[in-house]
């Protein structure tokens, strides 16, 4: 639900924009309010399970969110729904590390590529389904009930959540709230997200914009010296030393801008360069998905076989390509032509993230699980929510480059994106290289 409801309102915006009396670019503030909250608060995520137990948080991050959907449906201005977003997101950063931490702790070493693969697949598939969804939910009953549906959905999954997880799913530990950590952390994310935001959008002066992102990077950097320093820091750093977990926090999260940046890349090179009707477009993304799909049977056997090192750099190559071909499609391109681009381009990309997540802990000692995942949640939640605003600024850019400042894109600026985003994603195998060549091999062994 917490990543889905980030891209399935991307198709109902001018419906929505009509409903509340203002311009379909001001709902930006809605989608921008989310992910700030989802920022901002997945660092609190790790401390509230170890304080209050991994459930009792689960459960109630769920039924926030699923409160938050009821008022979001039940909005009637965009300030009012602005505000449920922002509630929204606040439950959701809690929902997906606190998530990774009960599969981490319930999972034992042999099931962890498995239990991966399984949990990575909503951050694959939801921005996917997203837009297709939205499309056919705008053009047949209304916008509200993209927030409707999740009640139900939202009611269901906390009883199983009470019913599954185990109450007591590790010792709680009663360490201190890093208070000044929290506030220096939280303002230096929402900081650079913004910043980011409105230097990819227009929404600001470009040099206010550019101070408000370098801001945030300086409180980042105090920050980061805030969390070496105390005794008990909302983020602890300690499992960067670990080469494996540290290599794929780096390398990885540029490698997730750039899968980040498909999901809205693709609905609109099929709307406003195909001009293609929402549903349409959201259909022909699903053979992204169907590439999802079919990699998810062959992924352990396959990095069983060839290991994480080849696999994770000769794939990461593979899906930057798959990105950049995606430069070359046209209106005139055959539907059978893009399906296959698509389908090579969600396989790719599904083969990396699994692989990514699963090493990412295998040499995580289990009494730093709690802080690694809360590090890696936060990372992978910025990586891919960088993507989105890593892909309108390269469109934007192009535009303006173009002399062309405010006006729609152009197919040109779109293969602008795609070549760019997939440099991106190739930056980030630099890293991926530095790790030894026999990485995660004792993990792949406990799989036998």
């Amino acid at each position: 639900m917490e990543m889905l409801d980030g891209t399935i309102i991307a198709t109902a915006l001018p419906q929505m924009a009509h409903s509340f009396g203002v311009g379909p670019v001001a709902l930006n503030l809605g989608m921008t309010a989310y992910l700030l909250a989802l920022a901002a608060f997945i660092p609190i995520g790790g401390w509230l399970a170890n304080r209050f137990g991994a459930r009792t948080v689960f459960a109630s991050a769920i039924g926030l969110f699923t409160f938050a959907s009821l008022l979001c449906a039940s909005s009637t201005s965009l300030w009012a729904f602005t505000a449920s977003r922002l509630l929204q997101g606040m439950a959701g950063a809690a929902m997906v590390p606190v998530g990774r931490l009960i599969v981490l702790r319930m999972a034992g070493k042999g099931d962890l590529i498995r239990a991966m693969g399984t949990i990575v697949w909503p951050g694959l598939i939801a921005p996917v389904l997203g837009p297709p969804l939205g499309g056919l939910i705008v053009e047949y009953l209304s916008w509200h009930w993209i927030f409707i549906i999740n009640i139900p959905l939202g009611i269901a999954a906390v009883a199983l959540a009470l019913a599954i997880v185990p109450a007591k799913l590790g010792e709680p530990r009663h360490r201190p709230l890093d208070m000044l950590g929290f506030l220096l952390s939280t303002a230096a994310l929402m900081l650079i997200v913004f910043g980011i935001d409105a230097l990819g959008n227009g929404h600001q002066d470009g040099g206010i914009a550019l101070a408000v992102t370098l801001g945030g990077l300086a409180l980042g950097a105090l920050s980061i010296r805030h969390f070496m320093r105390h005794p008990h820091p909302l983020i602890d750093l300690r499992p960067l030393k670990v080469r494996t977990f540290a290599v794929i926090v780096y390398g990885g999260t540029l490698q997730r801008m750039a899968i980040g940046a498909m999901p809205l890349l693709l609905p609109l090179l099929f709307q406003v360069g195909f001009y293609a009707d929402p549903v349409t477009a959201g259909g022909l993304v699903l053979f992204m998905f169907a590439g999802n799909l079919a990699m998810k049977t062959v992924t352990t056997p396959v990095l069983k076989r060839f290991g994480f090192w080849r696999v994770m750099t000769l794939n990461g190559v593979l899906a930057a390509l798959a990105i950049a071909a995606c430069a070359t499609l046209s209106p005139a391109a055959p539907h059978w032509l893009i399906a296959v681009v698509l389908f090579a381009g969600g396989a790719f990309r599904s083969m990396q993230f699994t692989s990514l997540t699963a090493i990412q802990f295998a040499d995580v000692p289990p009494e730093q699980q709690a802080d690694a995942n809360s590090l890696s949640s936060m990372m992978i939640q910025l990586g891919l929510g960088l993507g989105v605003l890593l892909g309108a600024s390269l469109l934007n850019l192009s535009v303006w480059l173009g002399g062309r400042a405010g006006e729609p894109p152009m197919i040109g600026d779109f293969r602008f994106a795609f070549v760019a985003t997939a440099l991106v994603g190739m930056l980030g195998l630099i890293d991926l290289w530095r790790l030894p060549r026999d990485a995660g091999a004792a993990l792949l062994r406990r799989t036998d």
